[in-house]
């Protein structure tokens, strides 16, 4: 039995393991093992039996903790969304943009990708979606079944990490950091990552063409009477838009400043993006209005269909990011925002009937209810564990690692890679990252950097084969039998599990270079953020205690005198500076710490000097380190 209590927080650890691997659901598994270590716990008096009076209150905590109401609202924002209509329209428009290049069918589904990313945040609905939207076309026109499967897979899986993520909303709420600084922190990474995707493309396009070839001409349905394709005069939109853009962030301070009625000279770059985005979108959308309405022809099909159908999304992604970039709403009021602008797209373009709003409201709760259930059996586990001193096994298992927090971030990362085989990111935010946080924390490692380098990882959860949930996703919409192409009439080949599997491997290898990249390079992170405050205490001391010796006590208008606390006698309500005050001859550490005797009373037994550092000694803070410094349980001498 000893040794059982001696080593619970790890049999714990064990069992819940054991729950996992025998098949129970984790939410139930998580649950059952918390109430079934604890209760054993409190018989063999590892712990007291006041341990489980807290579960209602951390339970009643989950449910008023308003962070986590931006889950629902971005799942249903993400559903509409999908449901609407937005993710053909998207498709089709950008692939036609890039269908004259050689891969640019590819190319159009990374970008296609990103947008879904950052308006749905699910990585289902952008998988299915797009698989049975684009892969019957990249088929159609002979591409390669790899690279189209890999590339599918890929895009929709961004969702996990580009804003608003659910995942980093997840991250957030357990590592107790800022959901928007999380949102900021990851933005640059996320953007690198397409940017590899892109450039993984671009070298297949180029070195093997066969595998990624250009739509033929045939097949570009908005081109222009005297058959050119439509792009000079979107390049000229496109470079209206960006000097618009560039000229508005370069006077956001005289804007400021004629706003303010006063000189502003510094305006954050969060800002400056955000209002330029805004400001080169909305010129660009009357201008396309302008030339509709009047009918001018200044603008080619391409370039409307391009404005008419890009500028949705952006304006729902500048609503939802830009307020919270900006702190003008936090993420739940943003997610709130982005559901009603999402509910009120779809209906003005009467693509949204109450049948699919039933369908995306009944997925939204099927989800949420999914992701309460297991946070509040990792509540409970985690109570236990705590109670356990769980923590304190943990961290003496990872912090003697070799290597620092380097070699930690390596084992932790490998350990999260192999563990997202068999769990989902809900599970590993709940499970696994409030027993990591409090080591990283304890090495120095900032808890955004560390959060968003746990997200990349756990997207890799969606590619790996065989367990990738893209992977799946894609399956359920590839074909897998051989059919005739309704265009062309061609007999075109089903896409078999290994092709979705060997497509997938090179930008699973892309993501964890991406993860190795955040390790070596923490500034791609932390460089997106705000400066912190950092308050020096020590200062912070020392110059209250010159000011005390400066005041000689409390001050002169003070009714309890301008000394120190023992001075020789009580201050007077006339400012009198005879009153008691710090520092004195009879204060902390004299003969006696309550000022002089009264004339009856016997002279005080002289007590043993001060130790340098104690109190009443020169430097008072010095003994509030030692103080602090000294175990729990231990008297101060």
């Amino acid at each position: 039995m000893e040794f059982i209590a001696a080593n619970y927080a790890p049999i714990m650890f064990a069992g819940l393991v054991v729950f996992l691997l025998l098949g129970f659901p984790v939410a139930f598994s998580l649950g059952a093992c918390g109430l079934a270590f604890g209760l054993i716990g409190i018989e063999l008096g590892v712990f007291p039996s006041s341990v489980l009076a807290w579960l209602p209150q951390r339970l009643i905590g989950i449910l008023a903790n308003d962070t986590l109401l931006a889950v629902p609202f971005f799942t249903l924002m993400g559903l509409v969304m999908e449901r609407s209509g937005m993710a053909e329209d998207l498709i089709e428009t950008i692939g036609q943009v890039f269908g004259s290049l050689r891969g640019g069918l590819a190319l159009a589904v990374v970008v296609v990708g990103a947008l879904l990313a950052a308006t749905t945040g699910v990585v289902a609905a952008s998988v299915i979606s797009m698989g049975l939207i684009s892969l019957p076309i990249m088929l159609r026109y002979g591409y390669d079944r790899r690279l189209a499967s890999g590339v599918i897979a890929a895009s929709g899986s961004l969702a996990q990490i580009i804003p608003p993520s659910l995942v980093l909303i997840l991250m957030a709420d357990q590592l107790g950091r800022s959901v928007g600084d999380m949102y900021k922190g990851a933005m640059l990474p996320a953007m690198m990552l397409v940017g590899l995707y892109l450039g993984w493309v671009v070298l297949l396009a180029i070195f093997s063409p066969k595998r990624a070839p250009a739509l033929p001409a045939e097949a570009r349905i908005y081109r222009e009477a005297n058959g050119s394709g439509g792009y000079t005069s979107l390049m000229v939109l496109l470079t209206l838009s960006a000097i618009v853009s560039v000229y508005l962030a370069s006077q956001m301070a005289l804007i400021h400043t004629w706003l303010e009625g006063r000189e502003v000279t510094h305006v954050a770059m969060d800002e400056k993006v955000v209002t330029a985005l805004c400001g080169g979108t909305f010129v660009a959308f009357v201008i396309a209005s302008i030339n509709r309405l009047l009918g001018l022809g200044l603008l080619s099909r391409l370039a409307e269909r391009v404005t008419f159908v890009l500028i949705p999304p952006l304006l729902l992604i500048f609503l939802v990011l830009g307020t919270i970039f900006l702190g003008i709403a936090t993420p739940t009021e943003g997610g709130a925002m982005g559901a009603m602008a999402a509910i009120v797209m779809g209906v003005t373009r009467r693509r949204l009937s109450m049948a699919l709003f039933k369908q995306a409201l009944a997925a939204s709760t099927r989800l949420t209810s999914f992701v309460m259930f297991i946070l509040i059996g990792a509540t409970t586990f985690g109570l236990v564990f705590q109670a356990a001193d769980g923590p304190i096994w943990v961290e003496h298992l990872l912090s003697g690692l070799p290597g620092g927090p380097v070699g930690f971030l390596i084992v932790v990362n490998v350990m999260v890679f192999f563990l997202a085989f068999f769990l989902d990111y809900f599970e590993l935010s709940f499970i696994v990252v409030p027993l990591l946080a409090p080591v990283a924390e304890s090495m120095g490692i900032d808890l955004i950097w560390f959060g968003v380098l746990l997200a990349m990882n756990m997207q890799t959860s969606f590619l790996h084969p065989p367990f990738g949930f893209a992977l799946f996703f894609l399956r359920s919409v590839a074909p897998e039998k051989a059919y005739i192409d309704r265009v062309t009439g061609q007999h075109i080949a089903p896409v078999t599990t290994m092709q979705i599997y060997w497509g997938a491997v090179p930008f699973l290898v892309i993501q964890l270079c991406m993860v190795g990249l955040l390790i070596a390079f923490p500034s791609l992170v932390t460089g997106n953020l705000d400066a912190k405050v950092e308050v020096d205490m020590d200062a912070v001391g020392a110059q209250m205690l010159d000011s005390l010796d400066a005041q000689g006590g409390y001050g002169a208008d003070n009714p309890f005198g301008d000394s120190a606390y023992g001075g020789d006698t009580g201050g007077g309500a006339d400012g009198d500076a005879s009153g008691a005050g710090y520092g004195s001859d009879s204060g902390y550490g004299s003969d006696n710490p309550f000022g002089q005797p009264e004339p009856s009373q016997a002279p005080a037994q002289p007590q043993a000097a001060a130790e340098p550092g104690g109190y009443g000694s020169d430097d008072p803070l010095q003994a509030l380190q030692e103080a602090a410094s000294q175990p729990s349980g231990q008297q101060c001498t």
